[in-house]
């Protein structure tokens, strides 16, 4: 098979020129690096490809190797570089920053953590307008809990199977991915629910996402009616009904799961889930790590495009443009409910922090990344549908503006992930024909862009 797919498909590989000329590496010899990363950096910090790459230098979509190679990076360092590498506007905010104030901490007031504060929440409405900064996104969700918790004054969280909220013990429980769970006590408290995946569920049709692209599956449901929909709604209900009290602290999700391979759920399921959740007496919680800051091209948050409101958001990755940030926004209420006691986070919100933060939000706007996200994106999307349809081992391409999955399978029919063998072999001829994308899935099927 692999002879075959290699046989029709050009891998000459012709790239956008580019006039950025990179600095020469002056730092140790490859060999070296290899040596230290294998006796001094954890062994858990895995790393990509047969042979790692030891990049150099990143400008915009681009990046430079120790020899110079240049790459188009369609992974974005974990769907985290969002308005491109070593942005000016934002380095130049950032140097000047470092000259005047890198740290106080936010128990004196500075300019920027104000300004910030202001120019993010403005951008969500109303009653999301309190804001709690952190320095990841596991720390965000964790945070995040420990509010519905207190809020609420409930235990039970609900979150999708093939989640990912973060590797700290308390996200762990509802991260929802076997290949992140350790053997340790977790999750205590924590409820997964069926994953409302259209394509790899058991229920799915020809009209479910919300997405330039559908499923090959067919289906015969009517205008405005969605049989996957209702289907996974009543299993929605069996959880609630089975798994956790008559009263719940709330329900996670991602608008589009991630790190899972860009998941999407029928367009009403989260909105009629937020409704059952509040009944419940539990909050809603939207993960915007990955969905946030236009990406999705048509909104400028993922729960936008479900037509929700959630009660407590949190964002990271994209929010400072690789620089270590997160954030929670909630309502008053809740936020209140977190200063009863003592609670604090010596880097969150720092001068530096809140800096880049508002270079990324004005590098957004002035550069129109949410409109190109939808152009962009868009593109992708239909030309990945035509690869879908030439060959059978494309099964799935799906997802919005500039977060998309393509899942690899041995055939359509079975819908079988395709064997590690040949989707590395597929993986590793990108890189070295210059693209750098990324990989997720329960079986690291699903190319991410």
């Amino acid at each position: 098979r692999q002879q075959k797919w290699k046989s029709s498909v050009s891998t000459q590989p012709t790239m956008p020129p580019c006039d950025f000329v990179p600095e020469e590496y002056k730092s140790y010899p490859y060999e070296r690096m290899q040596k230290i990363r294998e006796q001094n950096i954890s062994p858990s910090l895995r790393m990509y490809y047969k042979k790692p790459l030891l990049l150099h230098q990143g400008h915009m979509q681009w990046l430079f190797d120790y020899e110079g190679q240049r790459y188009l990076d369609l992974f974005a360092g974990i769907v985290t570089v969002s308005v491109g590498h070593c942005h000016p506007k934002v380095t130049m905010a950032t140097q000047k920053q470092l000259s005047r104030l890198w740290h106080t901490t936010n128990i004196y007031m500075h300019p920027s953590i104000q300004e910030y504060a202001e120019k993010l929440t403005s951008l969500l409405p109303d009653p999301l307008k309190v804001v709690y900064l952190t320095n990841s996104g596991s720390e965000a969700n964790d945070l995040a809990m420990f509010m519905a918790r207190l809020y609420t004054r409930n235990f039970d969280i609900i979150s999708f199977r093939g989640a990912y909220h973060g590797g700290s013990p308390y996200t762990l429980g509802l991260t929802s991915i076997g290949l992140y769970k350790h053997g340790v006590a977790n999750g205590f408290g924590c409820s997964t629910t069926i994953l409302p995946d259209v394509f790899r569920g058991p229920w799915g049709g020809s009209h479910c996402r919300d997405s330039p692209v559908q499923t090959v599956r067919k289906c015969s449901c009517s205008e405005g009616a969605c049989h996957a929909n209702n289907q996974y709604i009543e299993q929605f209900k069996d959880t609630l009904n089975t798994s956790v009290p008559k009263t719940i602290a709330g329900f996670i999700a991602e608008p589009i799961q991630g790190v899972n391979g860009a998941v999407q759920y029928p367009r009403s399921f989260l909105k009629e889930a937020y409704q059952l959740v509040r009944e419940r007496g539990g909050v809603c919680i939207s993960d915007e790590v990955q969905t946030g800051f236009g990406r999705t091209g048509s909104h400028f948050w993922g729960f936008q495009t479900h037509d929700v409101v959630p009660d407590i958001v949190t964002l990271a990755k994209g929010i400072g443009n690789g620089y270590p940030m997160a954030a929670v926004v909630t309502t008053k209420e809740i936020a209140s409910s977190l200063a009863q006691n003592l609670h604090f986070n010596t880097f969150g919100g720092s001068p530096l922090a809140c800096v880049v933060g508002a270079a990324v939000l004005d590098a957004i706007e002035e550069d129109g990344l949410q409109k190109n996200s939808e152009d962009v994106g868009t593109y992708m999307l239909l030309e990945l549908a035509k690869l879908r349809d030439k060959f059978e081992i494309v099964g799935d391409v799906r997802g919005k503006g500039l977060m998309i999955g393509v899942e690899m399978v041995t055939d359509k029919d079975s819908r079988q992930p395709l064997p590690a063998e040949e989707i590395n072999q597929i993986w590793e001829d990108c890189k070295d024909m210059g693209v750098l994308i990324g990989r997720g899935g329960l079986y690291s099927q699903v190319l991410n862009l």
